[in-house]
């Protein structure tokens, strides 16, 4: 035993379970009382999972007054949880044995779900550094993971508990994992499969399949005469950026790439496929995933525009990229802070000094994953930071270990600031007693302070 504690692989995993110990009571001690000791006012998880173990895909009842009618769907005089379900499905052990939703402590629960995704985030930085594709170390991994922890939005999305925030809980753990299994393309069939459960937490992550073909890509290259593995090496950087792309068509087993390729995407498109069921099972539309039939304010922009539209795209990057605090008085509009605001250490990917080893890849996923959001009806409104980036922040964190540059003592003081900013925002956001620093307005119109 003493031996395994001091080798890399035991240092590993104390320092992951340490990780996880440490957010775990962060969480908890910042999600607070009421949070860990009753349900969430926004239960639709526990009540979908309460449904289901009833027979049923619709909830049988009109949804209960505390949730206030907000974001249920209405098909047929019937009322549906629209959300993609597995947060619903891990739910499940827990309303059987209490009876019912309301008896379940949902909020708890994605609490001690929560250290989850930056723990095998922190796995992930550590697969990168021994593929010597990251030149950190156990330390170094554990303080980016931790920067993501609580450096970031997620931090003020982990103690929330209501439905938004718990299916982003989910899709973190799922997307962490994804990465993990992706590296190298070492685990394909499980890869397809965290792809496929993310994208039942999270619709929008159906889109990170690049990182997967990126890696099959890059491992699946021709053997030269002589060796015995493939040849995993860059190209000189100095190539222009066609004569990369050409020698690597020219250079990969298409055999090799085709069966890894399957055994990643029978298990997607299984998940895939099952969400078309389930789907026309309740819409009557494999396609229609209930968003449309949503009972909320803002219904007749949705309507009139739909749910993805050009329409949408100059709002949605107001607030990626402008939505600043309002100082005189101080209020956070309810759309949320800029992302680089929240997480300025992102910066860091605007000048990367090297994007070979996997860069590219990474910085593909994210566009890929987040850019149909600066598209669609909702910036993300209510919260404190951009939560939508929760969909890709994983993948740009990755990108900061890759990108080339020193991750000195300046990286670090932004990591802390974001750590200060993103604790106000956990410790403030969605409670009566801090109000006074929001600006909510039902209709979502305002999005700059008013002159």
């Amino acid at each position: 035993m003493r031996a395994w504690l001091v080798s890399e692989r035991g240092r590993r995993w104390v320092a992951a379970l340490g990780m996880y110990v440490v957010l775990l009571i962060v969480y908890a001690a910042v999600a607070g009382r009421d949070r860990l000791t009753q349900h969430t006012q926004f239960n639709h998880f526990a009540l979908l999972a309460e449904a289901w173990l009833d027979g049923r895909l619709d909830l049988g009842k009109d949804p209960p007054d505390h949730a206030q009618n907000n974001d249920f769907a209405r098909y047929h005089d019937k009322w549906y949880v629209p959300f993609p379900a597995l947060p619903a499905a891990l739910l499940m052990p827990l309303v059987k044995i209490a009876g019912n939703a309301d008896r379940v402590r949902d909020g708890q629960f994605f609490v001690w779900l929560a250290p989850l995704g930056p723990v095998l985030l922190f796995f992930a930085f550590e697969r990168l550094r021994s593929a010597q594709r990251w030149q950190g170390s156990l330390l170094r991994s554990l303080a980016l993971a931790l920067g993501f922890a609580l450096g970031s939005v997620y931090f003020f999305t982990a103690v929330q508990g209501t439905v938004w925030f718990a299916a982003h809980v989910v899709a973190v753990a799922t997307m962490a994992a994804y990465v993990l299994c992706s590296i190298d393309a070492r685990h394909p069939w499980l890869a397809g499969l965290m792809l496929g459960l993310g994208y039942w937490s999270r619709a929008p992550l159906l889109f990170a399949f690049p990182l997967f073909l990126f890696e099959a890509a890059r491992v699946s290259k021709r053997v030269p005469h002589g060796d015995v593995e493939p040849t995993v090496e860059a190209t000189p950087p100095d190539t222009p950026q066609p004569r990369k792309w050409l020698d690597a068509w020219r250079e990969l087993d298409v055999r090799r790439f085709t069966q890894v390729g399957l055994a990643f995407a029978l298990p997607l498109a299984l998940a895939f496929g099952l969400s078309l069921l389930h789907n026309a099972a309740r819409f009557d539309d494999p396609f229609d995933v209930g968003y449309r039939h949503l009972q909320i304010t803002w219904q007749g922009r949705i309507a009139k525009w739909g749910l993805f539209h050009y329409h949408y795209l100059a709002k949605n990057l107001g607030v990626v990229l402008t939505s600043l605090p309002w100082l005189q008085p101080f209020r956070i509009n309810a759309h949320g802070l800029a992302l680089w605001v929240t997480t300025p250490a992102f910066v860091y990917l605007l000048w990367p000094k090297r994007t070979g080893r996997g860069y590219t890849a990474f910085i593909v996923t994210a566009a890929c994953v987040g850019i149909p959001a600066l598209f669609y009806q909702n910036t993300g409104w209510m919260q404190f930071g951009y939560r939508f980036s929760n969909d890709y922040a994983v993948f740009l964190f990755c990108a900061l270990a890759l990108c080339g540059r020193r991750l000195g003592p300046t990286f670090w003081a932004l990591t802390l600031v974001a750590v200060a900013i993103n604790a106000f925002g956990a410790v403030t956001f969605d409670r009566p007693k801090y109000a006074r620093y929001y600006y909510m307005q039902p209709s979502q119109g305002t999005l700059y302070q008013p002159d």
